[in-house]
């Protein structure tokens, strides 16, 4: 178990056929860098759009019209996700594809999260950003050192996180219950989202491991774009905490 995200698995980097050039950190980092740039892109032009109609002061209509864009950009980023998972030779045209997709997605919510709460999602950028950094730092000076243990804990702890988003989002759907502590704006919901986001960021370490293991096994250069796609997963992932958890503070 040696990434607590579920795309990076080691399994995807074990038993690939080498001929030609190889896979490097340096190729990694610029492919995670232009796929943050096409989600940025494609953000904008949501937001942008959200914007204008806003403009008329017709929030009903500012919403209705890039509804379709966050909610196909979800859909079509989840597709995408699945298929550059199982398909790695692919990933070349799937990451990009599943960038522009999550920025629509993210561009409409952001908007959305920005009216509500003017400036927040500059916060969360830098944030996102920050803590990029501060963990790609960690690692390579050895501060965060990448133990059996360490990654066991940090797989168990993000997938209980997922079984609990998976029930509240069933409970939410199907019956008037959710679970308080996810969506509400005390110490223990603030407390909680603390809790994600600094699993997120651990995330982040044990995706750099798994990828300078990779480069350091000689892994194929397709799989640059695999492992940049494997990042922005994660990323989007940490964004979307620090959102929720900006967002609870504000209320």
């Amino acid at each position: 178990m040696p990434s607590g995200n579920p795309v990076l698995r080691e399994k995807a980097f074990q038993g690939l056929p080498v001929t030609g050039e190889r896979m490097t950190m340096n190729g990694t980092v610029t492919r995670t860098a232009l796929l943050l740039v096409l989600a940025v892109i494609t953000g904008g032009w949501t937001w942008q759009r959200f914007a204008d109609v806003a403009a008329g002061g017709n929030l009903d209509a500012a919403l209705a019209a890039i509804s379709p864009f966050m909610w196909g950009g979800l859909l079509v980023g989840l597709v995408l996700a699945l298929v550059t998972t199982f398909a790695q030779r692919w990933a070349g045209i799937t990451a990009p594809l599943y960038a522009i997709a999550e920025g629509f997605a993210l561009g409409g919510i952001s908007a959305v999260m920005n009216l509500r709460f003017p400036g927040i999602v500059l916060q969360a950028v830098m944030l996102t950003v920050g803590v990029l950094a501060v963990m790609l730092l960690a690692y390579r000076s050895g501060l965060i050192k990448v133990t059996d243990k360490f990654r066991m804990g940090v797989v168990a702890a993000t997938g209980g996180i997922a079984l609990l988003y998976v029930v509240d989002m069933a409970l939410r759907a199907f019956t008037h219950i959710q679970i308080p502590f996810i969506h509400e704006t005390g110490a223990i919901g603030i407390g909680f989202s603390l809790l994600v986001v600094g699993l997120a960021a651990l995330n982040l370490v044990l995706d750099f491991d798994m990828i300078d293991r990779a480069t350091k096994a000689g892994a194929p250069k397709y799989m640059e774009w695999y492992g940049a796609f494997a990042l922005m997963v994660t990323l989007v992932w940490l964004y979307m905490e620090l959102l929720r958890l900006l967002s609870k503070a504000r209320r």
